[in-house]
């Protein structure tokens, strides 16, 4: 994949993830207002719905933020001309994979030994 191609792909989702971090960090923020408020005014609600919302929340801004960090080191590694190999072996990473994910930094088959390591 072209460098231009790539860079403008990652670019866009650079800002998409920007955006949806933002957003996810608004309505975290409402809705820790919101539970601040329910126990001041005493309201004995299900606490642990509330638990449950914000670790779901938390486990968004988390995977967000994992997302927003391999976005910036595949737009370093096309800075630095190592863009499109493996971080792994720097073995070239099909085209077909990069447009799919233009953030990979393993090949299918590293990333799956990676996933199952003991295959």
């Amino acid at each position: 994949m072209e460098p231009e191609t790539a860079r403008s792909m990652l670019d866009g989702e650079l800002s998409r993830l920007r955006e949806q971090l933002a957003a996810a960090a608004a309505v975290g923020r409402r809705e820790a207002e919101d539970r601040q408020t329910e126990g001041r005014l005493g309201d004995d609600g299900d606490s642990a719905q509330s638990l449950v919302a914000e670790g779901i929340d938390d486990a968004l801004a988390k995977n967000l933020r994992r997302r927003l960090a391999a976005v910036e080191r595949a737009l370093e590694r096309i800075d630095e001309g190592t863009y499109g190999r493996s971080v792994q072996s720097a073995a070239p990473i099909p085209d077909e994979r990069l447009r799919a994910d233009p953030a990979a930094e393993l090949t299918v088959e590293e990333a799956a030994r990676d996933q199952n390591p003991r295959s």
